[in-house]
């Protein structure tokens, strides 16, 4: 009996002193994974980059693995908030020092030896943010079992890092709400539409019952296990004495109402903005050997933004303190960008109030009957195909299977049978049966558009629309896509033609005329044979005046003259016929291009962003206005002249007469061949804006020129979003508002008798 009582002490004995010697190991690292004093003193450095509107409205964020947490302090959490997570996970939380012998002790005898499951858990606060932060999945009850000391020594040391505070706000911040709400902030947001500092006392209970189990009781799927979840809480609260027993029963009878918002950065205000912002912050130095050839256009572009605009590439042109590049999507990075949240709503709500509710129908009904549907009926089938087919191989469908092996012929079966499918429409998502062949055609019947506005003075961009719907047509029709820009090109030409010392009055012949082996066509004969005024020719959008004026040149200087205004010229021919526009242009290139006139010559790359902090709120980047001079004052207001004349009494008319628009403006519209593409820029004195409305393919069009053309297709979009804007007193933009040009400017003063006497014949001769 002695020996056994002996060996009984030396094995506990022996037990105590491996166990002290296995804590030793396990704090020194030693055994198992524990992380260094640096992680400890970081341990959340996984946070969703912020991106604000230029009037403070979170726009949405950026994260890794849909890890969407945004830090808050523990002072912007409500008092109610805190004190439920306390009084349910860890009521003596403020007396011990990581671990709660009590609460273990308990655990221990009552969940480990008398298998009684209700009695609680022994882990605190602290140690299930270890478990949270440095834990993996364990996949079995040993690998548990073997976890957890190592989480009471991490445990420990983070007692010795943090206050209580900190360590309560770390808990909130890590934790997974469900719903892509990783964080309390975003899961008060996402559940409640509000701050963790304003959320009631029911509603911090609700967020709290979540730590127990986000998925069994979660509000959204499963609301009356949620309200009992809610109502322990509320009693857990109550027993600590953190509310009274009326303030308990008072909540616990109230239903939950939630205002649930799934954050998803395909949802929400600018979408195509915010996409389009992630890549331009993250983009790599350009390499050549990444670009397809026939996409060396674009090579050019991202090298000349690389090398000329601070923002392109900028994680990755800027380092921390330790060295690393930033990371958007970890960095909790705040980005305030010039985009002002109401005109971004008002210039979706145009492009949506026209394309959606005026432009689709009318387009679904004029290919009703329409072999072709919905392409052109110039097209033979045959051609429709070899989109079709081109299309389907440019798919996700096509190339998943391609990459599982699938032969040709099994893919073309696969894409002509038929299977179950949801499908867009404005109405909403519709359930369907169709082939992945139809699915194709079936959206491309659908027009696009794009929409930009920008400040005149500094090229700040106050809202961006890159299409009719982010979550099916994702394609960004501002900055990325490129279409050709018939007559909106034409006052580029005035413009240089002004620099070589014309004015708006001098004549020129409106005859139709050939330029070597080059005969321009016009769409109108009015006052054919005449000697017109330019600001006339501009006004109708006449192409034998633009070919006339063109002649006085070179395709070359009229290429460099595109260049200053910011167009992207790499690649065109220089032609006689580029003064009709038939070179491809992104909608921003050309709204952007447009900020000269009002600006006095002055250029206005587009401005993005004005400032980043990093996630303490320190400045660490700020943007400045791009500006380069174009052509000289004088030149500016001569073509304000013209520009207005096209309002007054030219193809831009309507918005006088139909829109009621009456402020200074200048305007242009453009159409290509077969009205394949429908352009209108228009800008105020303080703001340039302008929309491409088309088909996915420039042979998807209208048919009748009467709806095809610009300024039946794009030109309300303008106008829609001005008159909201101008309604909004709020943004300070007047329709009274004058453009800058000096009293008693003249811009005719010395044509009219020179040209007093021109004829045609002096003209030809």
């Amino acid at each position: 009996m002695k020996t056994f009582v002996h060996t009984l002490w030396g094995l506990i004995a022996a037990g105590c002193v491996l166990t002290v010697l296995g804590f030793i190991a396990i704090w020194n690292g030693w055994i198992g994974y524990m992380p260094d004093i640096e992680d400890l003193q970081n341990p959340i450095s996984k946070y969703a980059s912020q991106v604000y509107s230029a009037d403070g409205q979170v726009l949405g964020t950026w994260n890794l693995n849909k890890e969407n947490r945004i830090c808050v302090d523990f002072e912007d959490l409500d008092d109610k908030l805190v004190k439920a997570l306390v009084a349910t996970e860890d009521e003596r939380f403020y007396e011990h020092s990581g671990i709660d012998f009590m609460a273990l002790g308990r655990a221990i005898v009552k969940r480990g030896i008398l298998r009684q499951t209700s009695a609680g858990g022994g882990s605190t606060i602290t140690q299930q943010l270890a478990k949270q932060l440095y834990s993996s999945t364990a996949h079995n009850s040993f690998e548990r079992l073997f976890q957890k000391p190592i989480e009471w020594v991490i445990a420990i040391k983070l007692e010795r890092f943090y206050t209580k505070e900190e360590r309560i706000a770390m808990y909130l911040n890590y934790f997974d709400f469900l719903h892509n709400a990783v964080g309390i902030k975003t899961a008060a947001n996402t559940y409640f539409g509000k701050e963790p500092k304003d959320l009631k006392l029911e509603e911090s209970a609700v967020l709290v019952g979540l730590c127990k189990n986000p998925s069994y009781f979660n509000p959204v799927r499963f609301p009356e296990r949620s309200r009992e979840r809610r109502n322990v809480v509320l009693a857990q609260m109550a027993k600590c004495g953190y509310i009274t027993q009326d303030e308990c029963a008072e909540a616990q009878a109230k239903d939950i109402k939630l205002s649930f918002r799934r954050l998803d950065h395909k949802n929400g205000l600018a979408p195509y903005f915010r996409e389009f912002l992630r890549q331009y912050l993250m983009a790599k130095k350009p390499d050549r050997d990444d670009y397809f050839e026939w996409n060396k256009n674009q090579y050019v572009i991202d090298s000349t933004a690389w090398e000329n605009d601070p923002l392109y590439g900028w994680c990755n042109k800027n380092t921390k303190k330790n060295g690393d590049n930033y990371n958007i999507y970890t960095d909790g990075l705040k980005i305030y960008t010039t985009v002002d949240s109401r005109m971004q709503r008002y210039a979706e709500e145009a492009v949506h109030r026209h394309v959606a509710k005026y432009l689709q129908p009318e387009f679904f009904k004029e290919n009703r009957r329409k072999p072709n549907a919905p392409f052109s009926s110039a097209l033979k089938p045959s051609d429709v195909d070899a989109i079709l087919k081109r299309s389907m191989k440019q798919s996700d469908r096509y190339r998943a299977m391609k990459a599982a092996g699938a032969s040709e012929a099994e893919i073309d079966k696969a894409f002509h049978t038929k299977t179950e499918m949801t499908v867009f429409s404005y109405r909403g998502d519709i359930d369907t049966i169709m082939t992945p062949m139809d699915s194709i055609r079936y959206y491309k019947m659908y027009l696009r558009a794009g929409f930009i506005s920008m400040d005149t003075h500094s090229g700040a961009v106050k809202a961006y629309v890159g299409g009719i719907d982010y979550s099916h047509f994702q394609y960004d029709m501002v900055m990325l896509g490129r279409r050709q820009v018939g007559s909106t090109i034409k006052p580029f030409l005035y413009a240089l033609s002004m620099e070589n010392g014309m004015s708006p009055c001098d004549l020129a012949p409106n005859v139709q005329q050939t330029y070597g082996d080059w005969t321009p066509r016009n769409g109108s004969r009015a006052r054919y044979g005449e000697m017109v005024p330019l600001t006339w020719g501009l006004a109708q959008s006449n192409n034998w005046i633009s070919a006339y004026l063109m002649s006085l040149t070179t395709p070359q200087d009229f290429l460099r003259i595109l260049n200053r205004f910011g167009i992207n010229t790499v690649g065109i021919f220089p032609s006689m016929a580029l003064c009709l526009g038939p070179n491809e242009v992104s909608v921003a290139e050309m709204v952007s291009a447009y900020t000269s006139f009002p600006n006095r010559g002055i250029h206005c790359a587009p401005m993005f962003v004005t400032k980043i902090e990093d996630s303490d709120g320190n400045v660490i980047a700020q943007f400045q206005p791009r500006l380069n001079e174009v052509i000289s004052e004088e030149s500016s207001y001569k073509m304000l002249e013209m520009l207005r004349a096209v309002v007054q009494s030219g193809t831009a008319g309507r918005l006088r007469y139909r829109y009621n628009i009456e402020c200074e403006m200048g305007a242009k519209t453009g159409t290509t061949n077969r009205n394949s593409d429908a352009w209108f820029m228009g800008f105020t004195p303080s703001l340039a804006s302008g929309c491409w409305v088309g088909g996915e393919d420039r042979d998807i069009h209208f048919d009748s020129t009467a709806m095809g053309q610009g300024a039946n297709m794009a030109l309300p979009i303008w106008a829609y979003y001005m008159q909201q804007v101008f309604a909004d007193k709020s943004l300070g933009y007047s329709p009274s508002e004058k453009f800058d040009i000096p009293s008693g400017f003249s811009s005719c003063e010395r044509v009219e008798d020179e040209f007093e006497s021109t004829d045609l014949e002096e003209v030809f001769e």
